[in-house]
């Protein structure tokens, strides 16, 4: 040390060393940091000794020493960069006003966008910083005045120049070198508080600004500093009067910018209150809420995106105000200012186009989405002070609703809605518990009902009084009396026979809802509902000509609401019966009389609308089960008859020459549900209906048929276990129906497989594959529903030709999800038929097609491991040789040992490893 002391003080000495660093001739970190302090050393205490000679050798040194860094592919450490701006900040301030005034220049132009060069560069800036602007360091007042003169020479020669190089260099980093863009904006934030604030308080600034602020990773501490001088400079340019800027472009990317700087703040906050750093945590939430009166001002813009841009911020804000157990005056004004905010916000603006809603409306729903999440957030953070808020518009609203506007009554009903989510109930109980809440709540639902406010002539308000009626269906529960006025809102112009198509077709829906959670609150009204709704069941014939009221989806709501009135009500089955058969006997006939008129109609497209309204029929009639239940079953409301005529008249549809695909279609989603209401009642129907479907089929009627069979056979699998029981069960067993479709669909399957395709046909593989799986699914559910003797009595031809498609599915067929059902199959066959007790020549079958099968199939090219559906596969593999083992014995083990694995040369060694690894 002392020898590095006396370089220092030597007179030539710091030659050496500028050589050194120049020519690079030196390795050692600490050398070369020494280097730089010998350097250092010389230029801030005898620099004024220096001739221009040895002035100018400190200048190349410096630019020469800069040069070997762009050339360097690892830059020096930090603490030597950091070293090299300390010198060449003191050679600047030395030398700027007098022999160097081109310094940026030559610094610019040596580094241009080398990332080593712009690092130094950058701690150079800063250095520079440290010397001349630091107000923390103690100046001579010679130096202040040296230190005015270089700023304002600055600024008259090279700040444009500056700023337009961190523009460039923000610009070219921001994704690739995050620490170079930090480096960057804390040069910004170090500078602004003396250069021209409009070089950075721009659009160009701004906009690039947003999108650095959100990929940089500074320290948080560091973060907050380089927000708050960023807020600065935008403040002392005159940017947080929003109010005064004209420029709603402008104010958009000012928006975002606003937000980014709120997000980082909030990302602080987070960090240090985790961290334990109070204090830090604490400048860094002082430092967001001084933002907030600017959120405010940009969150209540006239312009909706501006708006939007800095919800954001708002959303996290009030998420930091949400783990305070106590919220300070302060803060609860915000609080209030921000639900004011959102309140004003969410109103519809004149010319908001609720017939022909384009994309200006689809961002205004958007928008109105996010602000919903606002409200949600507000509610987690003061639930009272939101209900308070609410409560006070809706009244002030609600009591002038005929003179208000639509834009403020439809808001004041739409934030009585929204509470609905903000405040959460189990199971929409918004009417028990809390007694402050469900007061404030039950008040606002009556003045809803009672106000004759559903009578507001504009579609939002109209769909909005549904729309809340029916969240809060509930309240009814609690005040019944209110019940017969909302039933006539929905029957009359104001609901469902409203002048909008919009208003009756959702309508329509949420009267089906509010009827199933008030049914039983209905009983004295039921046949002045459905004698009000008698002509919204109709069917409407294509050739009528008019349009309907309903369109046939609507309608599916009425006939399921019908339905509902009918078999939750408290009149005999009798009566339920006579209403039923009212509501449905019109389908049928109307039914009866197109089907006619289809068969004989040769027009294709008159053929596809009667198709259509036939559809639509049994649609409607399969709809109005969906009222029946477990407690309510169709047998105990008397209604059997009924429906078994509506099988009767639908499946005759089934033979229809023409428009088979929708008819079919129709008639056995009407089947399934029948499976599920009639329950044994629909098995005389399955045969013939399967006959009829069964018929010129191809690859997807069959993939929709399956199903059907497979529910007959879920549904109905009890009933063979409990046959010993309940002699009266053992009549209606589904085995004999079972046993007669079988084989007609398994060969319709094998028909449709065998028929031949295009080799690049991949839609007709595609379903041939899904055909397939479905075959044998069917199979499964067969063997697995205990209803073995469906196939054993197919005959022995029929069912070795069925056992051969499970043993080729498991092997030929590189589908592993086909191959794993073929092995459960297998496995269930083995079980059931493979004991001494089982079917005769089936032991055989097991050596010689079964074993195999468990072998080849695993050796196959396309058996991939690395896939999981053929792990499992492999699995049930082997589950199924265990249950052959199981139900065989030892004398499987035999011919394994003897027989099978010597024909596959396996050696005894491998033999002998398998049945150890195997357990057998």
């Amino acid at each position: 040390m002392v020898y590095f002391e006396q370089l220092k003080e030597s007179q030539d000495a710091w030659e050496v060393c500028a050589e050194a660093l120049a020519k690079g001739i030196y390795s050692d970190d600490h050398v070369k940091f020494f280097c730089f302090q010998v350097l250092e050393h010389q230029i801030k205490y005898r620099h004024g000794g220096l001739s221009p000679a040895q002035q100018q050798l400190i200048r190349e040194t410096l630019m020469k020493w800069l040069q070997g860094q762009l050339m360097n592919s690892q830059p020096e450490k930090p603490f030597i960069r950091n070293k090299a701006a300390q010198v060449f900040a003191l050679t600047f301030v030395m030398e700027y006003l007098t022999h160097w005034p081109k310094f940026f220049h030559d610094l610019l132009s040596l580094v241009g966008l080398n990332p080593h060069g712009v690092d130094v560069y950058l701690r150079t800036l800063m250095a520079i910083d440290a010397e001349v602007v630091d107000r923390d360091i103690l100046h001579s007042p010679e130096e202040v005045r040296r230190n005015t003169l270089i700023k304002d020479g600055m600024r008259e020669q090279v700040i444009p120049s500056l700023v337009e190089s961190w523009y460039q260099i923000l610009g070219a980093y921001q994704q690739s070198h995050p620490e170079i863009t930090c480096q960057c904006l804390e040069v910004v934030g170090a500078y602004v508080s003396w250069i021209d604030l409009n070089l950075i308080a721009n659009d160009r600034y701004v906009s690039l600004s947003v999108v650095s602020l959100s990929v940089v990773s500074l320290s948080v501490v560091n973060k907050t500093k380089l927000v708050e001088s960023l807020c600065q400079v935008l403040q002392s340019a005159g940017f947080f009067n929003v109010d005064q800027e004209e420029d709603v472009d402008f104010l958009a990317k000012f928006s975002r910018l606003v937000n980014g700087m709120g997000q980082s703040l909030v990302l602080s906050w987070t960090k240090l209150a985790k961290g334990g750093a109070v204090k830090e945590a604490a400048e860094a939430l002082r430092a967001l809420e001084t933002k907030v009166p600017l959120l405010l001002q940009l969150l209540v813009h006239d312009d909706d995106d501006i708006s939007a841009n800095i919800v954001g911020f708002c959303y996290d804000y009030l998420n930091v105000l949400k783990q305070f157990p106590l919220l300070t005056d302060q803060q609860k004004t915000h609080v209030e200012d921000i639900m004011l905010a959102v309140m004003k916000k969410l109103t519809y603006d004149e010319e908001y186009n609720f017939d022909n809603e384009g994309e200006d409306e689809a961002m205004f729903v958007e928008y109105r989405k996010q602000l919903k999440m606002l409200l949600d957030r507000l509610a987690q953070v003061s639930p009272d002070l939101l209900l308070e808020a609410v409560g006070r518009v809706f009244n002030n609203t609600i009591q002038r609703w005929q003179t208000a506007s639509f834009m403020e009554v439809e808001v004041a009903i739409r934030l009585l809605y929204m509470l609905g989510e903000a405040l959460p109930a189990s199971h929409g109980a918004h009417f028990s518990g809390d007694t402050a809440k469900t007061s404030a709540l039950q008040d606002m639902m009556r003045t809803l009902v009672s106000s004759g406010l559903s009578g507001y002539q504009h579609t939002s308000v109209s769909l909005e009084f549904f729309e809340t009626v029916v969240r809060y269906d509930k309240f009814f529960l609690v005040e019944p009396q209110h019940i017969p006025i909302v039933l006539m809102s929905f029957l009359d112009h104001r609901g469902l026979r409203h002048s909008s198509p919009k208003v009756r077709s959702r309508v329509a829906y949420l009267f089906s809802r509010f009827v199933k959670t008030l049914h039983k609150h209905m009983n004295s009204f039921i046949e002045d509902i459905l004698s009000r709704i008698q002509d919204l069941l109709e069917l409407a014939p294509p050739e009528n000509g008019f349009p309907a009221l309903l369109t046939s989806d609507d309608q599916l709501f009425i006939f399921e609401t019908a339905g509902v009135l009918i078999v939750h009500g408290e009149s005999p089955a009798e009566r339920k019966q006579a209403l039923m058969r009212s509501l449905l006997t019109p389908l049928t006939d109307a039914f009866r009389l197109l089907l006619a008129k289809l068969a004989s109609e040769r027009e294709e497209e008159r053929q596809a609308a009667l198709a259509d309204c036939l559809s639509h029929a049994v649609g409607f009639a399969s709809r109005t089960s969906k009222a029946f239940s477990n407690k309510q079953t169709v047998k105990q409301c008397g209604c059997t008859e009924v429906y078994r005529d509506c099988l009767q008249t639908f499946l005759p549809a089934l033979s229809c020459p023409v428009q088979r695909g929708s008819l079919r279609s129709a008639v056995r989603s009407f089947l399934h549900r029948m499976i599920i209401c009639l329950e044994e009642e629909v098995l005389p129907f399955v045969p013939a209906a399967s006959e009829h479907m069964l018929k010129d089929c191809e690859a997807r009627d069959l993939q929709e048929f399956i199903p059907l069979i497979s529910q007959i056979t879920a549904k109905f699998k009890v009933t063979r276990d409990l046959q010993e029981f309940i002699p009266l069960i053992s009549q209606i067993t589904v085995s004999p129906f079972l046993q007669q479709v079988f084989m007609p669909l398994v060969l319709a399957i094998f028909e449709v497989l065998c028929r031949p395709a295009e080799d690049n046909d991949q839609a007709a593989a595609l379903e041939k594959q899904m055909l397939r799986r479905s075959y044998f699914t069917f199979i499964q559910t067969i063997t697995s529903s205990g209803m073995n003797e469906v196939l054993a009595n197919q005959g022995v031809e029929n069912v070795e030709r069925v056992l051969f498609t499970i043993i080729q599915g498991a092997v030929d067929f590189p589908d592993p999800i086909a191959q794993k059902t073929c092995f459960i199959i297998l496995s269930k066959l083995v079980e059931l038929w493979g004991g001494k007790d089982g079917m005769a020549g089936f032991p055989d079958f097991i050596y010689k097609h079964i074993v195999p099968a468990c072998f080849l199939a695993p050796l196959k090219p396309s058996f991939d491991l690395t896939d999981a559906q053929t792990v499992l596969t492999l699995s049930e593999c082997a589950l199924t040789l265990k249950m052959i083992h199981l139900r065989r014995g030892p004398e499987f083990i035999q011919y394994l040992q003897q027989e099978y694995l010597p024909s596959l040369q396996v050696s005894p060694e491998i033999t002998q490893a398998f049945f150890q690894r195997a357990k057998l």
